[in-house]
């Protein structure tokens, strides 16, 4: 029988205490009331977990357009968790820790995995060096690559990691080769519930995998563009049309090229920042970014922005023309340098709002 979202596990331990459904309410008001203000974060979104209502707003982070408001049903998010435990292997009384922010979807579904699979879940700031008890065992947590940048060196005591929300780049995916812990990328956002698919990373638990892969009772379709649609009947009403182009490896299965949007027509040959990126990566030390900038000759051009570079734009572009692997498509035509890039409040880059700031 599948758990419905007015009922708490009783196996469901916050920061080791148990506490049933009424006794959670006084403990979102106490974190209100009292708590830092993570913790009042977590307690308004407690409060609004346990009202009568069957659904609450969720606000999204904005990295990929506006941030806006949706509307998600209670029930899906309890089907998301079910889904995620099933994945991998939780069982009540696992523990867990919780080291993302309660503003945002991520963080509330650590939360309803908890309270539903009867997890024993840690709560701690949800800072970009967060800090937990590095010696206790924990079976299951979730971070964004900037956290585990941090503390990589600590996590030999977490089981299962999923990453997500950003782009995990080379020289960390090199850290966690030497890790034994299982790392997991994911794929989703807001309007799934979180994550719909994950790709296991190389560690030394074992081999990692290229594509993504999709949890219980998603499957996979692409429109013309050849974007991703996702149908995940227990997540989302309606098939989800994204903007994330596709090789479509099977109806449960995709590599990800990257976003429609971002895509550069540079003299009739197109052009996936993300995956030139990736290219990048060892010769950069620095975040950076690719875009597309108006040229009379290519209609548009490939340009590098680099934030806060150490080294000279000469420094840069020199290792860049010794990098192999590069077609001559993928070599920027012009390097900008910015102090900052702009990002959403939970540290993401907003590629847009960056590129705008760099060419006016």
């Amino acid at each position: 029988m599948t758990p419905k979202y007015n009922k708490i596990h009783n196996r469901f331990k916050l920061n080791g205490l148990h506490f049933n459904y009424e006794d959670l309410k006084e403990v979102a008001y106490s974190l209100i009331k009292e708590g830092e203000t993570y913790e009042k974060v977590t307690g308004n979104f407690l409060i609004d977990w346990l009202n009568k209502d069957d659904f609450l707003y969720v606000n999204t982070s904005g990295s990929t357009g506006k941030p806006k408001v949706i509307k998600l049903k209670k029930q899906a998010m309890v089907n998301s968790a079910i889904a995620t435990g099933d994945y991998f292997g939780l069982e009540p009384g696992d523990s867990a820790l919780d080291c993302l922010p309660s503003h945002y979807i991520a963080g509330k579904m650590m939360l309803v995995r908890a309270m539903i699979l009867g997890l024993e879940i840690d709560c701690v700031e949800p800072s970009a060096h967060p800090i937990f008890d590095y010696e206790k065992q924990y079976d299951f947590c979730a971070m964004i690559p900037l956290q585990l940048k941090h503390t990589i060196n600590y996590t030999q005591n977490i089981k299962t990691i999923i990453v997500g929300g950003s782009m995990i780049t080379k020289p960390l995916l090199e850290q966690i080769k030497h890790s034994s812990s299982k790392f997991y990328e994911t794929y989703g956002m807001t309007e799934t519930v979180t994550h719909v698919a994950v790709r296991k990373l190389e560690s030394e638990s074992g081999k990692g995998e290229k594509l993504f892969n999709a949890l219980p009772d998603v499957t996979f379709d692409k429109d013309e563009r050849n974007c991703l649609i996702i149908n995940a009947s227990k997540l989302v009403e309606e098939s989800l049309v994204t903007n994330d182009i596709v090789e479509l490896t099977s109806e449960t299965s995709f590599k990800l090229l990257g976003r429609y949007d971002n895509v550069i027509n540079s003299g009739g040959v197109k052009l996936f920042p993300e995956q030139i990126e990736k290219k990048l990566q060892p010769v950069i030390d620095e975040r950076f970014i690719l875009a597309g900038e108006d040229d009379g000759t290519l209609g548009e051009k490939l340009i590098l922005i680099i934030e806060n570079p150490r080294d000279s734009k000469d420094s840069i572009e020199n290792r860049i023309k010794h990098l192999k692997g590069l077609t001559k498509y993928e070599l920027p035509k012009e390097i900008y340098l910015i102090d900052r890039f702009v990002e959403t409040v939970n540290g993401k880059i907003q590629r847009n709002k960056t590129i705008k700031k760099v060419l006016g």
